[in-house]
Parts: structure tokens; C-alpha cells; sequence
């Protein structure tokens, strides 16, 4: 900044009527995706849609801090730029919902503008069927629940979304079903395996009803306790999409897929078997859907 021709790196510099201030401002940074040729696994590919499993540690669209390397990038490398759709900004192009940056798991992306809208607006009328596991702090004596608790951006920590009755708060609705349960030790309180299913797309939602019950997701490093107490090891949070069910927005056929846990999620449970009280009826039921989908995908 300059006063007057001359060059001002004071803060608390007072100007005085008359005085000529220049900024040079820097330039604005360009919003065209650069292709990365970033691994993609993909489950699910037609002319219309994609359907992949995100690996943990990718960032779904470029942000601070995260320019280059997103799932974004990965899609216009993959795709081109002009086939996907772009309905959610030139930065965020096939995008049509988010997972979190260490949340892994299935994922949708569109290919043009029509089928973008189309797939977010089934995920707005709950006709995408999206359901994740999730291992938690704690023994969760129902089998089955219901968390209805509207989220916003915390007031306390801005990083951070909470339950709130705020007016600028969403409506935010998730369900669970016990799988197994795990007894406690000297150093936790045992743990909980839950299916939960989502019914509303907020940011953290999983991870905020978990905390808001007083069971946060294992190894979440923002929402759970402090000092790392229970993290089984784990550097991130034990989320994993592992169902998506839907009609196909063009053909309408139906789409299922599963994706079974990725390797550090499942060693976790190794580690925690001997420990284990029992699956319920519906994980052993879930786990034999699991066991056949992983023997298929090895062929």
C-alpha cells in the first residue's frame, strides 16, 4: 500500500482529507479445474453417471488450503471438463454430494447438467438410499434409533457444526442399527458398531448426532474426546459409505451397490474380536451381504 506516492507499512498510519491510497491487489485466481491423474475407483460407469469409491484422505472439491489433487480434479482428468456437469460451480464440476475429506467410501458424480440436477434432487426427496458404518465410543444398549437434531455452524468453533436450535439451523435426520458391540477395558468403554442411514446431507452429520448422543465416531480427530483416548490406532474417523441404492435418472433402473470396509477399518474390528459380545440379527445379515460382495469382487 502507498500514501501519496510513497510506500506506507504502518498499521496505525492515520490518512488525512486529501490523501491518495494504492493497493495492488493480487489476481484473482483462476477457477478452471486442472486435471490430476489421480487414481479413481470406479464401481459404476455409463454415459450419464459415475458411481466411485472415494479412499480416505481425498479432498472432494478444491478449497483452501486444497487447490489441486480433490476428487474434482481427479473427475476432469477422467472425464474432461465439458463431461460433467457443472451445476455446482466451475470448481466443484460432477459434483453431486460430498464425503468428507477422511470419510471413505461410494460416492455419485454426473456427467452433465440434466442428470446432476436429477441425482440431487432424488437426494432431496430421500430416494437415494446412502447408508454408512460407523464404529463409536461406547455401549449403545437399543438396537435401532433415531437422531432428529437440526444442525448449524457451531458457535463456539467456527471448524466445527453442532445440534442447534438456532434459526439459521437444517433439519438433519439419521437413523442406526446396532451391528455388534464391544465390551469395555480398563482404558475405554467398550465400542459400538452401528449401520446408519441418512435421510438429510448436512455437513458432519454422522459425526455431530454421534457426538450430540455421547458416542462420537472412533478416531474423529475434531469431534471426538481429547488425547487421542480410543482412536484404536485409527488417524481418522471410522465413517465409511458403504451402500448406495437408487434409480438410474435415465434408464430407471435400480442401482445397489456395496462397498465393503477398506483395510484399516476392518483391522480395527480384528483387533477388537476377542472383545466382541455378539453381532445383532441385522449385522450378521449385513456382514453375510458384505463377505458375498467382497468374495465377488476377488474374482
Amino acid at each position: 500500500m502507498s500514501v501519496n506516492g510513497e510506500m506506507c507499512c504502518v498499521k496505525k498510519h492515520i490518512l488525512e482529507e486529501g490523501d491518495r491510497v494504492e493497493v495492488e491487489l493480487p489476481a484473482p485466481k483462476s477457477a478452471v479445474i486442472v486435471p490430476d491423474h489421480i487414481p479413481l475407483d470406479i464401481r459404476y460407469e455409463d454415459d450419464y453417471m459415475i458411481i466411485l469409491s472415494k479412499q480416505a484422505g481425498l479432498v472432494v472439491h478444491p478449497s483452501q488450503g486444497h487447490e489441486r489433487g480433490t476428487l474434482a480434479n481427479a473427475l476432469v482428468a477422467h472425464c474432461g471438463i465439458h463431461n460433467l456437469g457443472m451445476l455446482q460451480g466451475e470448481d466443484r464440476p460432477g459434483i453431486v454430494h460430498r464425503l468428507d475429506k477422511d470419510t471413505s467410501g461410494l460416492m455419485l458424480a454426473a456427467k452433465d447438467d440434466e442428470n446432476q440436477a436429477a441425482l440431487q434432487s432424488a437426494i432431496k426427496l430421500r430416494t437415494v438410499d446412502r447408508r454408512y458404518l460407523t464404529l463409536v465410543q461406547g455401549y449403545i444398549s437399543p438396537d435401532s434409533g433415531i437422531i432428529d437434531g437440526p444442525i448449524a455452524r457451531s458457535t463456539r468453533d467456527r471448524t466445527k457444526m453442532a445440534v442447534s436450535k438456532l434459526a439459521t439451523a437444517r433439519d438433519a435426520l439419521t437413523t442406526f442399527k446396532v451391528l455388534e458391540r464391544f465390551d469395555a477395558s480398563s482404558t475405554d468403554d467398550g465400542f459400538t458398531l452401528l449401520e446408519c442411514k441418512l435421510y438429510t446431507g448436512r455437513t458432519h452429520q454422522i459425526r455431530v448426532h454421534m457426538q450430540y448422543i455421547h458416542h462420537p465416531c472412533v478416531g474423529d480427530p475434531l469431534y471426538g474426546p481429547k488425547r487421542n483416548q480410543g482412536d484404536l490406532g485409527l488417524d481418522r474417523q471410522f465413517l465409511h459409505s458403504y451402500r448406495i441404492r437408487l434409480k438410474h435418472p435415465i434408464t430407471h433402473e435400480e442401482i445397489a451397490l456395496l462397498d465393503p470396509l477398506p483395510w484399516d477399518l476392518q483391522q480395527v474390528l480384528e483387533d477388537l474380536n476377542e472383545r466382541s459380545l455378539g453381532q445383532t440379527d441385522w449385522g450378521k445379515k449385513l456382514f453375510q451381504e458384505l463377505q458375498v460382495e467382497r468374495a465377488w469382487s476377488q474374482i
